[in-house]
């Protein structure tokens, strides 16, 4: 699977009592479908994954799914605590038709995940290890780890990484710790990691499950012949939305998970990223990755510069009830979070309002 470009990390609609709003997220999956993303996140960090139920989960994915459009790469968070539970909800989003599996590092434990007292991270970490190796020789679709120290309080040794991506079936890396230097270490220490030919558009866009579906079992148009022969109707397949007439050859992937960072990332070697930001602005997300891909570097950097505010307080202060009030500024459903997770209070919502004033879509 090709992971290029901007991702949105998408949120979970709730009702005010808590309740899942299902009807939003759907209107927001369509939403963002309409937006030149590459693909769409469900059930990250940004979604309260850890707050809902595995039934939830597994109806958020469904939802979801029926929603976006086929062209959008779509990845699950699927990451459980253990690697039985994760596999399960893998395996279902692989029913769903999902294109690859977002996979965070388990958290609880970490204590016994950190290096070891002689400084060897690699076999401080060979739980973690031996727990993504055996889900990736058993999931049903791509693994793509997920480091996000801010929240799980390990971060996945470089060099672990770089053995993981040996695995054939794990793709790449969702990194969160907005260190560029340490996406420019992994894009090093994965450069020798198997490389791997996928379906590409004719103008070299990701090929999805759903596409590849609609192009093998194409829905029939029943068109009547009754007003040119007279006579009973005729099935005419549909045309596939896309004709997957490339191949491209791509090695381990990189993703970013900052976008303050999302230009210096991209110069330090990401193949693209999965941004918060990105479900209340994507529009102002993608052009930075756009610029940076038509090598325009002034571009760029003014594209990025107008994300900095909103992308340190928005997301990196205030997080998810942050990013929601945001969603409501522009054109997306926000709501409220779960608790223990608490709305803004009116002068949040303010400061919100003031640093999204520039990228409102």
């Amino acid at each position: 699977m090709l992971l290029e470009g901007i991702f949105t990390a998408a949120t979970t609609p709730f009702y005010p009592d808590g309740r899942i709003y299902y009807k939003k997220l759907e209107q927001n999956i369509e939403h963002y479908s309409r937006t030149p993303v590459s693909g769409i996140v469900l059930l990250g960090s940004t979604g309260e994954a850890v707050m809902l139920s595995d039934e939830e989960s597994r109806e958020v994915l469904r939802v979801a799914r029926d929603a976006a459009a086929a062209e959008k790469v779509l990845l699950a968070g699927v990451g459980r605590e253990s690697l039985v539970e994760t596999l399960r909800l893998a395996e279902y989003a692989a029913e769903q038709a999902y294109d690859a599996v977002l996979v965070r590092t388990p958290q609880f434990y970490t204590p016994q995940y950190s290096p070891s007292k002689n400084g060897d991270s690699k076999n401080g970490a060979l739980g973690i290890f031996t727990y993504y190796r055996a889900l990736a020789d058993r999931s049903p679709l791509p693994v793509v780890l997920y480091n996000i120290p801010k929240f799980t309080h390990y971060d996945l040794p470089v060099e672990v990484i770089a053995e993981l991506a040996q695995h054939p079936n794990i793709v790449g890396v969702k990194d969160s710790s907005g260190n560029v230097q340490r996406i420019a270490d992994t894009v090093a220490a994965t450069r020798k990691a198997p490389r791997r030919e996928v379906l590409v558009t004719p103008v070299f866009a990701a090929v999805t499950t759903r596409m590849l579906a609609e192009e093998i079992t194409p829905q029939p148009n029943f068109v009547s012949t009754d007003v040119l022969t007279g006579g009973a109707a005729i099935a005419i397949p549909s045309l596939p939305r896309v004709q997957t007439m490339r191949k491209k050859e791509v090695g381990f992937q990189v993703l970013n998970g900052s976008a303050e960072q999302l230009l210096a990332s991209q110069q330090a070697g990401a193949s693209g990223a999965v941004l918060g930001l990105a479900a209340c602005a994507p529009q102002a997300c993608q052009e930075i990755y756009t610029a940076w891909k038509e090598s325009d570097p002034a571009v760029a950097a003014v594209k990025q510069e107008r994300v900095v505010k909103a992308s340190r307080y928005v997301t990196g202060e205030l997080g998810v009830p942050g990013i929601k009030h945001a969603c409501d500024l522009n054109g997306y459903y926000g709501g409220r979070p779960r608790i223990p997770l608490l709305p803004l209070n009116a002068e949040q919502q303010a400061e919100v309002a003031r640093v999204m004033e520039d990228l409102r879509s």
